[in-house]
């Protein structure tokens, strides 16, 4: 892509962040993101809640506040425009639970129904959180499970219990806004959230960022039930694979069992915030997320000088 250069452009392509942040004034900045996606689950209204949330989140992840949403929609014109409309009401319902308004949007018949937002936000200038600022020294703390997608490709296969799904659905239309909420309270110095590039892709982001490594406790990582003994049997999602050719020539890992590396490789949907924070911050920080409401606060690694590898899996 052509690079465009301004000095109002807080944030851009650079450093492969979650959204572009633009400066509008001393007191404001703009945060812009998009994302969309076919359907990872069959019931309509809830792929809209997912989808919903998932674009939300780079907002989030940037330290800002969402304040308007439009709608993405690739859909075939030949369906029932019933199960549009539940996509579209499960969106407008999570854009409602942020706080934003739901503005338009635009829709193409497409073969395949695909559904997300681009999302507006404001940050003030002085406060934008991005994935290059972690130092040496910080403790990582993760806001979600992990092992959506290995879950979503059981769903597929009807290889998961029922229980394990309704707790997967609820993880991915999770808003992060209930832990972001505590930035306001306790100082981190940089967040991205986990999406398809899975824990390990996203903390390679942060981490060549900023010119650290990080180290990943891997008995510390929370994980969805029966993600692991779904690994074991083989059921993992291509992405699974992309990411792990891409990545693991930046990672070490001593010891750390092959099921266990594909659920930290494993693409998530909807994903939580990962953020490198202070250690004296740490533990007021987990206590702040989990009193807003969140999902999860788990102390997962730590920020250390640069070694040969971007990531240590332990």
């Amino acid at each position: 892509m052509p690079k465009f250069e301004s000095e109002k452009l807080l944030v851009g392509l650079d450093t492969s962040d979650d959204a572009a942040v633009y400066k509008l004034s001393d007191e404001m900045a703009l945060i812009q993101t998009l994302d969309f996606f076919t359907p990872v689950v069959d019931d309509p209204y809830l792929f809209g809640q997912i989808a919903a949330a998932n674009s939300l989140s780079d907002i989030y992840a940037m330290g800002g506040k969402p304040l308007v949403a439009m709608n993405i929609v690739c859909f075939p014109s030949c369906e029932d425009m019933n199960i549009l409309g539940e996509i579209l009401r499960g969106g407008a319902d999570k854009v409602k639970e942020a706080g934003a308004l739901l503005v338009g949007g635009h829709s193409v018949d497409d073969k395949e129904p695909k559904y997300g937002l681009s999302v507006s936000g404001t940050v003030h200038p002085d406060k934008v959180l991005s994935n290059d600022k972690s130092k040496e020294g910080d403790v990582l703390v993760l806001t979600k499970p992990v092992g959506t997608g290995i879950i979503n490709t059981a769903i597929k296969e009807n290889l998961c219990d029922k229980t394990v799904e309704n707790e997967a659905v609820k993880i991915m239309s999770h808003l992060n806004k209930y832990a972001a909420l505590a930035f306001d309270k306790v100082k981190v110095n940089s967040v991205t959230d986990i999406t398809g590039f899975g824990l390990l892709g996203h903390a390679l982001e942060m981490a060549k960022a900023s010119n650290v490594t990080l180290e990943i406790d891997s008995k510390s990582v929370p994980i969805i039930k029966q993600a692991l003994e779904l690994a074991s049997m083989g059921i993992i999602p291509a992405g699974m694979y992309r990411n792990m050719h891409y990545i693991s020539k930046y990672v070490k890992c001593d010891n750390v069992p092959e099921n266990l590396m594909d659920v930290l490789y494993d693409p998530q949907t909807s994903g939580g915030l990962l953020i490198s924070v202070k250690e004296e911050n740490s533990l007021q920080l987990v206590d702040e997320i989990l009193k807003n409401g969140a999902l999860e606060a788990k102390i997962i690694g730590k920020v250390v000088k640069k070694e040969e590898k971007y990531i240590n899996v332990k």
